[in-house]
């Protein structure tokens, strides 16, 4: 057994956050637990039937964001320890205990929403007056009142909550009892994990070894698409029920509502960047091939470095300094906030077995972030750093400034502070770049990390995604071959003739993603990456605003809709402009590769 799969207990204190600052013990927890219910029905007691005027509409607002904020650290402090080790039977059950305690209180309070759906627009407006976090609250509201069921109707919803969710819960499950074996290149064995994969072997230099392992890899997925199937179809089945249910047209236009966003746009953003991204990527990968002099690109060959022997090692203990120096731009006072993260033990960097699968962040309101990784002493490790703790500066500056229900912004431009930090970080990396070699590794992770994984492994899943919620809009069903046959059409679209789909594995990848169970949110990756792409072409176009811009951009919250916040950050997004200029931004950046490689040769 490696060390990247040893169970979690092995791990020092060190390599895990610190769960203290949320509950200093279970004592403090289970105190918030009765607490949460007792003042669930003291607010029922007082408001209900009562939410009609100015001052209890206001009063109602501010104890319903106390319960939030309660409840909020409740969350945290159950599925952060679940999230670290899914196999774990305490952590399993202590996420669950809290889910049905939430269906509970939650579906006891959903008369808040419907009473204020029936009050007029007229006192909403008097009501959103008074100031700004209360108007973001109430722009929803407003919003979501042709779409409102009856009361009893909407607490039943809620409190059905954990059993709506069981797909996913499913999904995370499914992949706790995966069992990926090992496989052996030249007489050598290695075991094989979830993790182990994405963080290591997928961009393993040994190519045998690299195909060997997503071979592997992959032959295990197989085995479990048509349950994996079974529980994704529930879960769109689930939401067109709810759609159509709430008077929506379309499950597109019920899973765009609360981003505020359009279909058109959803729309301009995957068909943009099939088009406009695909050709260059493809240039991209044809010029690893003959780098690499491969018989051929396959789908685990995509994210290879374009120069392994260069590639730097970077170790826990460099990564502090080198995020440091990346977000130098951003000031000393976000240096140091960001900072923060590595004494206070914000991240849990232990790669240990049954740790759920990818990298997040989140915070519970008014303590401090927290964001799940697995880390490899790799510059991709480093990535993934870097893009959650943006999410962390996102999430104490707009918490800060906004109270809970007004502090978390769209989807739509959520992972614009993220992917602006993996900006910066090729800047920093650039700007040390001192020859060609340096500068042309710097580019390919700007190319293979920051965009590959936000516009096209992403993009590629909003685009599968955009087909299979067009089955269910019409009224068909699928199952797993269906599902591999979709997802293969997509990659065969955006790749053409440069990479080899054909082994019968790339139409699996539907099957690694959480994503698809959390709505429309892939594609707002890329749709993110305009804006943080557009903020960062302002700095490096000497721009004296575009940082200050980028700050206030960070702080808004969900004051704003993500038209007027990317409109902050000086980017009009109302237009397809913003995104043609990162297709450019990164047509020239494929070139400067190509023609860094033929000057080292």
């Amino acid at each position: 057994m490696t060390a990247a799969q040893a169970p979690r207990k092995d791990y020092p204190e060190t390599d895990k956050w610190d769960l203290t600052a949320i509950y200093a013990s279970d004592t403090a927890y289970e105190q918030d637990i009765k607490k949460l219910q007792e003042l669930a029905e003291d607010f029922t007691r007082i408001y209900q039937g009562r939410l009609n005027e100015v001052g209890a509409i206001k009063d109602a607002l501010a104890d319903m964001a106390n319960i939030q904020t309660i409840a909020d650290h409740l969350s945290h402090y159950a599925f952060l320890p679940q999230s670290a080790d899914t196999t774990d039977p305490a952590a399993n059950h202590q996420l669950n205990r809290i889910n049905q305690l939430f269906a509970s209180v939650f579906g006891q309070l959903t008369f808040f929403d419907t009473e204020l759906q029936a009050q007029s627009n007229e006192l909403l407006d008097e009501v959103a007056a008074t100031d700004e976090d209360t108007a973001a609250v109430i722009r929803h509201i407003k919003a979501a009142k042709a779409h409102e069921l009856p009361g009893a109707v909407e607490q039943v919803l809620t409190q059905l909550g954990p059993t709506l969710d069981t797909p996913n819960a499913i999904r995370d499950q499914m992949f706790a009892d995966m069992d990926f074996g090992s496989f052996t290149v030249a007489g050598k064995t290695y075991p094989l994990s979830f993790t182990l994969y994405e963080e290591e072997y997928q961009k393993h230099p040994d190519t045998a070894v690299r195909r060997a392992a997503y071979h592997q890899f992959c032959d295990t997925l197989a085995r479990y698409q048509n349950t994996m199937a079974a529980a994704y179809y529930n879960q769109v089945a689930k939401e067109k029920t709810l759609a159509t249910l709430r008077g929506y047209e379309s499950v597109f236009d019920y899973l765009l509502a609360p981003q505020e966003v359009t279909r058109a746009m959803f729309d301009r953003q995957i068909d943009g960047l099939m088009k406009g991204l695909a050709p260059l990527m493809q240039r991209y990968v044809t010029h690893l091939k003959k780098l690499w002099g491969l018989d051929h690109i396959g789908y685990t060959d995509l994210q290879i470095d374009i120069d392994p022997e260069f590639a730097p090692a970077v170790t826990r203990a460099e990564a502090p300094s080198m995020v440091n120096d990346a977000l130098a731009p951003m000031g000393p006072a976000y240096q140091d906030l960001i900072a923060h993260a590595f004494p206070q033990r914000w991240v849990d960097f232990a790669p240990n077995a049954g740790k759920a699968s990818g990298a997040f962040a989140t915070m519970p309101y008014a303590i401090h972030p927290y964001v799940l990784m697995s880390w490899s002493d790799t510059l991709p490790a480093l990535y993934t750093l870097i893009h959650e703790l943006g999410h962390t500066g996102q999430m104490t500056l707009a918490s800060r400034k906004h109270d809970i229900m007004a502090a978390n912004p769209s989807t739509y431009v959520v992972e614009g502070p993220s992917t602006f930090h993996e900006l910066l970080l090729t800047k920093s990396l650039l700007a040390k770049a001192s020859d060609p070699r340096l500068k042309r590794f710097a580019l390919s992770r700007l190319l293979s990390d920051t965009y590959f994984h936000n516009c096209v492994t992403h993009l590629l899943e909003a685009a599968f995604q955009r087909e299979v919620y067009t089955l269910i809009d019409n009224g068909e069903s699928f199952n797993a071959a269906k599902l591999n046959e979709l997802k293969l059409q997509v990659l065969h679209q955006f790749w053409g003739d440069a990479v080899d789909l054909t082994d019968g594995r790339p139409e699996l990848t539907w099957m690694r993603q959480s994503h698809y169970y959390m709505g429309l949110y892939s594609y707002t990756y890329s749709a993110s990456m305009v804006i943080s792409t557009g903020a960062f072409l302002r700095l490096q176009n000497g721009d004296e605003n575009a940082i200050h811009d980028w700050q206030e951009f960070l702080a808004l919250g969900d004051t704003k809709t993500p038209l007027e916040e990317a409109k902050v950050a000086g980017v009009d997004i109302s237009t397809a402009k913003p995104l043609e200029n990162m297709v450019a931004f990164l047509d020239e950046t494929e070139k400067q590769i190509e023609a860094l490689s033929a000057e080292i040769d």
